[in-house]
């Protein structure tokens, strides 16, 4: 484990909840989201002009902020390496593909006794569609949800990938075994923090750790239920850089109601939210830091392509502030562990 910020964050949680002053040594919720395709230059707390995150800023101000998260420059690869607290080289197999005999964050916590849930998007498992090269060698491997340690599941692109369907409008998700294709009039994320606030509901008085990989702000560039074009519904999926803008407001304000979810079921003092991205924003999309233009790095080791948001908000508990240490996703998973297997045993 790396000693940095981020762990000795985790370790004064640890030693809150097991001082013999402490009333209730119930360990902590956990909440942890990843957004997709997006850079530090997204947010106005990390500078950037051009979107609104103002639920994210507010987060950033009663938080702490690092200004040194990175991540790998492609999604399969962060997402390996947060679920299994190890770099690439030691555990790949193949893009959209995490070996199924690894140990993931949701096993370690699940083990912890923690009730475990994971909504959002999968990609890892069976990735290729079967006219790509090479496709009979990986169709069918990989791990699928319902053995990554979690209790509950609701996902996007966690079967085959040539059924995943939308992500968005009319979306298709497979959730807790049972696969829904084209939900008509729905949109995706609003589903997953449905999906999200019903498993709060249900286990506010059990400790729980949330993996919420979100499918906002990746491609396809398409209208929100906040576009003008959402009420048109033959316009519901068709494609525009001008929705991107759209697409990160509608994150933020996601984000934004999981936070007002968690106050009103009284359990704000009782969970950590962490808000990190799983690589930098697409290519297509320049974005502006004051008069700085920055264009999107997605797929390139430069800044703009690793150089993430990290965001971790505890009211009461994390003393807002500004870290600069150098974090990355293997980070998650041995703090989060060390925490919760920490609680379990003093």
């Amino acid at each position: 484990m790396k000693w940095n910020t981020f762990a000795l964050l985790l370790l004064c949680i640890f030693c809150m909840c097991t001082s013999p002053d402490t009333e209730d040594d119930r360990r902590p919720n956990i909440i942890l989201i990843m957004a997709d395709d997006i850079g530090i230059e997204g947010f106005g707390c990390y500078g950037g002009t051009s979107f609104e995150t103002p639920n994210l800023d507010r987060m950033a101000r009663d938080g702490l902020r690092f200004t040194h998260a990175y991540s790998q420059p492609l999604c399969t690869p962060t997402r390996v390496q947060l679920m299994t607290g190890k770099y690439n080289h030691r555990n790949w197999i193949c893009f959209g593909i995490l070996d199924p005999t690894e140990k993931t964050i949701g096993h370690l916590m699940k083990q912890a006794g923690y009730r475990t849930c994971v909504t959002g998007k999968w990609q890892l498992q069976s990735y290729d569609p079967p006219d790509y090269p090479g496709s009979e060698e990986r169709r069918g491997i990989g791990m699928h949800p319902k053995d990554a340690g979690f209790d509950e599941y609701s996902l996007f692109h966690s079967l085959h990938t040539e059924d995943k369907g939308s992500r968005y409008a009319d979306p298709t998700y497979l959730r807790n075994d049972t696969l829904f294709k084209e939900v008509k009039g729905a949109y995706g994320e609003d589903l997953n923090l449905e999906f999200i606030s019903r498993f709060l509901e249900k286990h506010r008085d059990e400790p729980v750790f949330i993996y919420y990989p979100m499918a906002l702000p990746h491609d396809p560039l398409v209208p929100t239920p906040i576009s003008q074009s959402w009420n048109d519904q033959e316009k519901r999926h068709k494609q525009d850089l001008k929705y991107y803008q759209d697409m990160v407001k509608y994150m933020d304000l996601l984000v934004g109601q999981l936070v007002e979810k968690v106050k009103s079921l009284g359990i704000a003092e009782e969970t950590i939210i962490l808000f990190y991205s799983d690589n930098g924003t697409t290519w297509r999309i320049t974005s502006h830091m004051g008069e700085l233009a920055i264009e999107g790095g997605k797929g390139l080791t430069t800044q703009a392509g690793i150089r993430v948001p990290l965001i971790a908000y505890w009211p009461g508990t994390i003393t807002p502030g500004i870290s600069n240490d150098l974090i990355d996703a293997s980070d998650f998973l041995p703090t989060l562990a060390y925490l919760s297997f920490a609680c379990l045993i003093i």
